[in-house]
């Protein structure tokens, strides 16, 4: 399957497949009850507060926008991007929740595979995902390195991730006797253990954050944070030099 002249890899097929028109409808029905949701709330916040760290007027990304859950969080925005996989979730973005708040000037929806897809560089002062990095999409290196590509100087990067010791993570005997060790393994085979515990980068803890940020963001804040399924990690970080 091709979107705007790229073939689909597996993660962007996967989204495409999943999140087809039925669900698509479903989850943007979800939006509005999400409106009385803490979780939410704290994460609309959050995503403001990021937005005012900025004394300008900004150009922003949302990877993996969906339905444009977050799009009203949104502050002070000359330009608002959203990229998705999923057409059927970027056609609900016609009518998103609390579309009365939704202050950019300009608002693009943009489909494609995140794992191919490219922007111009120095194109945003601020690329944002939430619920998706580290939980639907691996955050690695490679993406960390387009992103950074594709910031202004000074720009964000501020992301959610799903960490490993999530409650909702199987801790097979694998995983848990892994997790024993590896604070007792040095070196490069600590390092690849420490990959497969996150998956390749499905997972995402403090450690793993750190790691895929290291010579190209500084990391302004990191946290952790709960929602009603998962333990999530938290990350603001900006382009390094």
């Amino acid at each position: 399957m091709m979107v705007n002249g790229e073939t689909l890899g597996p993660w962007a097929r996967k989204a495409e497949a999943l999140y087809d028109n039925a669900y698509a409808l479903k989850y943007r029905e979800r939006d509005e009850a999400l409106l009385e949701d803490t979780t939410y709330r704290n994460s609309i916040a959050w995503l403001q507060q990021v937005c005012g760290r900025f004394h300008h007027r900004i150009d922003v990304l949302d990877l993996g926008c969906g339905t444009g859950r977050y799009f009203w969080g949104v502050n002070n925005a000359r330009s608002l991007v959203g990229f998705d996989a999923s057409a059927a979730m970027l056609a609900e973005v016609r009518h998103p929740v609390r579309a009365d708040g939704i202050t950019a000037r300009e608002l693009r929806l943009v489909p494609g595979d995140l794992a191919a897809h490219t922007f111009p560089d120095e194109s945003f002062d601020l690329v944002y995902s939430i619920g998706v990095l580290a939980e639907h999409v691996p955050l690695d290196a490679a993406l960390v390195q387009r992103v950074w590509r594709w910031l202004k100087p000074d720009g964000r990067f501020a992301f959610t991730t799903v960490d490993p010791t999530s409650p909702d993570v199987p801790q097979t005997l694998p995983r848990q006797l892994a997790s024993l060790v590896l604070p007792l393994t040095p070196g490069g085979l600590g390092r690849a253990l420490h990959r497969r515990l996150m998956a390749g980068g499905m997972y995402g803890d403090e450690r793993w954050i750190r790691e895929v940020l290291a010579g190209t963001f500084v990391i302004e804040t990191l946290e952790q944070f709960r929602s009603d399924v998962h333990l999530h990690g938290r990350c603001v970080a900006r382009k390094a030099a």
